[in-house]
């Protein structure tokens, strides 16, 4: 081909090439004059979003959903992970509702909706124009324990839309998930929307079902008070007129008020009643809790007692599970209670009196122990028993010792002579310090370094380090039996022996517990599968070798393979002419507390029976319990 041939071919591409792209701008061009002379062009359903972990905000936007279509309001209910973000320029109306998760971002479905609003606002490229179109509001679901980061995806939101030139038809709405008034801050915000949206609608006769095309501003909250009465309040539908609103008040035993008992605000609120409730557990008063616990039942039953049984010999089903406080200052990756209990850094809630606590608890307790009657396998004899506890483990849920009266709680389970097993989970060192003796003291110690901790414990401090080391150094100073507890989470903590070694000289603990994480099923707030339960062959690998970096300071003692459990304990106190004694004297310690003098760990150890200790064939199950295993009928599978 000659060079002049080419020259014309290219000319000819590029004449066809300029014309498409004319064609293209003219089309646009007039498409976009169709949609400014009939907003109502697309045809769209107006968008409701829920960003949502937990679940929460998932079940809040199902919540005004059902409101807005009973005040005849269509929307689409949106995942984030399946929407395509550019198609926000095509929506009228938009609604969010919005949880702020880890560091103060969004939870991970909404993470590429959230970085697309985020690199556009920020694109000069883009204009500030792109949602001019478009209306939107948005209601934050978080928690104020995290300061700054409080709701911060949400405000995000806004800032960004608005920067996009979306319009804000009403401010954000924030609700305090750990601060009890999450429901009724949007029961307020959804009834305001609600007037906002009936007005706009009404005033410019416009079709909601294809969105809202007023012209009119965010309506301030003031502004929105002052017109209730203007806004035809008869033809909205209430939101407790919807059916499967939430949890009833009814079932509460406290007189509440707006989330506050007498002025003050209640730990327990409704929605966290409920889901703990579902669960099993048995709340006493505004803030505090307890369950039966399965082995209790086990031991009732003559099949077998928990690790504490075969480590310290305490009786099973004479053990109370319960807690002072549901509240607690982390939000663990391996939580037994899925977040279902409140968060806090401080007490600031109402205060139950602690003996009207303790006469609740073994009222409840005791209440649970009599449903065993007639239950096979129990007999008179251990229900009476079990009517009886002689122990109580302060480590249902949440932090025990935030309680502002713990002590005088526990001075009164002393003087009803049951035991104390007390958990804090190291972030209050000085009411570590302030604590009086209990029966055994723990301190959770789920990770060895700094980074790993923040990412398993989620901790709610910002100085959460150094309040572990201060809680270690706290546990170093007692004289009564403590205990450093660790809990493997195949794949997350399992490879820090050095740094676990590390921390064994600041808090020198008598013993250490190494248990394995305990699989409580699928959840929104986790991400641990099956893959990260460690098996017990995993578990005594871990302890044999952790006891071999203490150089002798501590031993592999005692074992329960059920619970996939192991304990260490120093040799130079609790190994005495080659026997354990890791078991303990329960009356010599109530005797001991009576007394008022000092004492330390020595003066109420008992000796370990032979089947409890480390490599015994028993593998810590008591041989005067009757072993049961459960039959499983595993589908075979399939041949190919």
């Amino acid at each position: 081909m000659s060079l002049s041939s080419r020259s014309a071919k290219l000319t000819i591409l590029a004449l066809l090439s300029a014309s498409t792209l004319y064609c293209f701008y003219k089309s646009r061009r007039l498409r976009k004059l169709k949609l400014s002379l009939n907003p109502t062009l697309p045809s769209r359903k107006p968008k409701l979003f829920f960003i949502s972990q937990t679940g929460t905000s998932k079940a809040l936007a199902h919540r005004l959903l059902n409101v807005l279509n009973s005040n005849g309001l269509v929307f689409d209910l949106v995942d984030p992970k399946d929407y395509e973000p550019e198609d926000l320029f095509k929506e009228t109306l938009v609604l969010f509702v919005a949880s702020t998760w880890e560091d103060g971002g969004p939870p991970p479905h909404a993470k590429f909706l959230a970085n697309w609003l985020s690199e556009s606002a920020e694109d000069f490229r883009v204009g500030s124009l792109l949602l001019s179109q478009c209306k939107f509001s948005v209601f934050g679901v978080g928690s104020r324990v995290y300061g700054e980061t409080f709701n911060a995806v949400a405000r995000d939101f806004s800032k960004r839309l608005k920067a996009l030139g979306a319009k804000e038809i009403l401010p954000i709405g924030e609700g305090d998930v750990d601060g009890g008034d999450i429901d009724k801050c949007f029961d307020d915000w959804s009834r305001k929307l609600l007037k906002v949206m009936k007005f706009d609608a009404e005033g410019n006769g416009v079709e909601l079902c294809s969105g809202i095309a007023g012209d009119s501003d965010a309506v301030s909250v003031e502004e929105d008070e002052e017109e209730d009465d203007d806004l035809g309040e008869e033809d909205i539908v209430d939101l407790e007129d919807i059916a499967g609103k939430g949890p009833s008040r009814k079932s509460t035993n406290i007189v509440e008020t707006n989330g506050k008992l007498n002025g003050k605000k209640v730990m327990v609120t409704p929605v966290i009643r409920a889901s703990l409730e579902k669960q099993g557990y048995k709340i006493i008063g505004s803030h505090s809790g307890v369950k039966i616990c399965r082995w209790t039942k086990s031991q009732l039953r003559g099949r077998g007692g928990c690790y504490k049984h075969s480590f310290y010999g305490i009786e099973s089903h004479r053990c109370m599970e319960a807690t002072p406080s549901l509240a607690c200052a982390n939000k663990c990756v391996f939580c037994w209670r899925h977040h279902t209990n409140p968060v806090g850094k401080s007490w600031q809630w109402e205060m139950d009196d602690p003996l009207e606590i303790v006469n609740s608890a073994i009222d409840l307790h005791t209440k649970m122990i009599k449903q065993m009657k007639g239950v096979p396998g129990v007999t008179q004899e251990k229900l009476e028993e079990g009517l009886s506890p002689r122990h109580c483990a302060l480590s249902l849920v949440g932090e025990p010792i935030m309680y502002p009266e713990i002590n005088t709680l526990v001075d009164e389970l002393h003087r009803r002579r049951i035991s104390t097993f007390l958990v804090t989970n190291a972030q209050f060192p000085d009411k570590i310090k302030l604590l009086k003796p209990v029966t055994q003291l723990y301190v959770s110690v789920d990770a060895a370094t700094k980074e790993s901790l923040k990412a398993i414990d989620r901790p709610l401090f910002g100085d959460f380090w150094e309040r572990f080391i201060d809680s270690l150094k706290a546990l170093n100073e007692k004289q009564q039996r403590t205990v450093y507890r660790l809990t493997l989470v195949k794949g997350w903590n399992t490879e820090d022996i050095d740094a676990y070694s590390n921390l064994f000289s600041i808090g020198r603990p008598d013993f250490v517990e190494i248990k394995g994480v305990t699989y409580c099923g699928s959840s929104t707030t986790s991400k641990l599968t099956m893959e990260n339960v460690p098996w017990h062959s995993d578990v005594k690998s871990f302890s044999e070798a952790l006891a071999a970096k203490s150089q002798g300071e501590y031993e592999v003692a005692c074992e329960h393979v059920h619970s996939c459990c192991v304990l260490l304990a120093k040799t130079d106190k609790f190994r005495v002419d080659g026997q354990w004694f890791t078991w303990i004297d329960y009356d010599k310690f109530h005797d001991l507390v009576a007394s008022g003098k000092p004492f330390d760990s020595k003066d109420y150890m008992a000796p370990t029976p032979s089947w409890a200790v480390y490599g015994s064939d028993e593998g810590g199950f008591d041989p005067d319990q009757s072993r049961y295993r459960k039959e499983r009928h595993h589908k075979p599978k399939p041949t190919s």
